[in-house]
């Protein structure tokens, strides 16, 4: 079916994302994202050497926690 959209639940080929790509994702400068990491309230990150990189399953989840207001009642 063409609008079947599937959501990937292997995510043992889940590429890593750029602090860049994911400043992007949320428009926010990437110093922001650095600052989160320091003070451990940003998604999760790996450091891979002296790199950080987010996979897109990490950012969903931590996105899930942000959640501010609104809802049903």
């Amino acid at each position: 079916m063409a609008n079947d959209i599937r959501i990937q639940e292997d995510s043992s080929d889940e590429g890593f994302l750029t602090r860049q790509e994911v400043a992007d994702r949320y428009g926010v400068p990437v110093k922001t994202l650095a600052v989160w990491a320091s003070s451990g309230t940003g998604p999760k990150y790996y450091k891979i050497g002296k790199w950080a990189r987010y996979k897109m399953s990490d950012l969903i989840a931590w996105e899930e926690t942000q959640v501010a207001g609104g809802g049903a009642q």
